[in-house]
């Protein structure tokens, strides 16, 4: 449970980040970025040039990839299942009689 102070706290430090134009946010990404993508956000963060040129390379890198289509089906072939006889089909069963 968080106290009323942490609370406080909490809500004046977004704020003060909201003042300055940054956003909180979560990102999903391997454990193994987490480093990388924390120092990227930082960079970033930051209104240097080095920060302009980390945003431009980063939307040239994004820009040239094309969009991400067929994803389920992709996954869905690389399942260790594909190629296997298994029998997916169900018998067709009458419902139960109700009485109204």
């Amino acid at each position: 449970m968080t106290t009323r102070a942490q609370k406080n706290a909490t809500r004046n430090y977004r704020a003060r980040l909201a003042q300055r134009g940054i956003k909180r946010f979560e990102v999903m990404a391997p454990e193994t970025d987490q480093s990388l993508i924390r120092a990227l956000g930082r960079q970033l963060a930051a209104d240097k040039p080095k920060a302009e040129n980390a945003r431009a390379t980063a939307k040239a890198l994004i820009a040239d990839a094309p969009p991400m289509r067929g994803g389920i089906l992709a996954t869905l072939r690389r399942s260790p299942l594909v190629g296997t006889d298994i029998d997916l089909s169900r018998p067709r069963i009458e419902g139960r009689r109700i009485d109204l």
